[in-house]
């Protein structure tokens, strides 16, 4: 039985401004080929390594396996309280069909889950930035690093839903895989019945990014003393 009631929903709004830059919640980015998709707003926050590996999304999946990540990620990332995507409950769910369709179990490589926006290696938007892909490297004892091997899977993941896409065997970074299966359910926004969407927001743009910014617009507003002159 899944445990996600036990998390915290936040809107990324509210967050402080490092994480907001970080998270860049509403702002558009294009993917590889042009198309431009707004990022996630709503995010579940996990405050401590324990709840992440307490938490179940699905039977045979828990939430710390979907948060993994690597140096490449913003430090910020790297420290509890983390963010993920609401809508990595239904990547939970397609994995889920897709361990029972391989008949064996499915082990999601470190950082092959969530991955920020502000990652090093996202140029372009993609799924994971919405909590919405996985890399697969292992499923039972087989590590994915044969072209038999990937097809085979992801023969398996494609006949489970047509809303799952796959990288075919091959070498181009972005287009291919040839170490892992790539499970993709595209770009989905969840919003959860908690939330009401009449609340409205300012640009993202139009935001200060960090404190300081804001400290220093405040101090350039601020009028000059009457009677100080700089003696320097």
């Amino acid at each position: 039985m899944s445990e996600i009631q036990r998390l915290k929903v936040v809107d990324a709004f509210d967050l402080d401004d490092e994480l907001r830059s970080i998270l860049k919640p509403g702002e558009m980015v294009r993917d590889s080929q042009g198309r431009r998709h707004r990022l996630p707003r709503y995010f579940y926050e996990i405050p401590t390594h324990e709840a992440a590996m307490d938490t179940r999304l699905a039977p045979h999946f828990g939430l710390n396996e979907f948060v993994l990540v690597d140096l490449k990620e913003a430090p910020r990332l790297q420290q509890f309280p983390r963010y993920i995507p609401c809508a990595v409950r239904a990547l939970a769910f397609y994995l889920e069909q897709f361990r029972s369709a391989a008949g064996a179990s499915v082990h999601i490589a470190v950082n092959g889950a969530y991955r920020s926006p502000s990652h090093k290696l996202s140029s372009n938007a993609t799924a994971h930035m919405w909590g919405t892909a996985a890399d697969i490297y292992r499923i039972g004892p087989t590590i994915l690093k044969t072209k038999e091997a990937i097809e085979k899977y992801n023969a398996i993941a494609e006949d489970v839903s047509e809303d799952i896409t796959v990288l075919s065997y091959g070498h181009v970074l972005g287009a291919n895989a040839d170490d892992h299966v790539h499970i993709d359910l595209g770009y989905i926004t969840l919003i959860p019945r908690e939330i009401s969407e009449d609340r409205m927001e300012q640009p993202q743009e139009n935001r200060p990014r960090f404190a300081f910014e804001e400290r220093r617009r405040r101090e350039r507003r601020q009028p000059v003393e009457a009677g100080t002159v700089d003696k320097e």
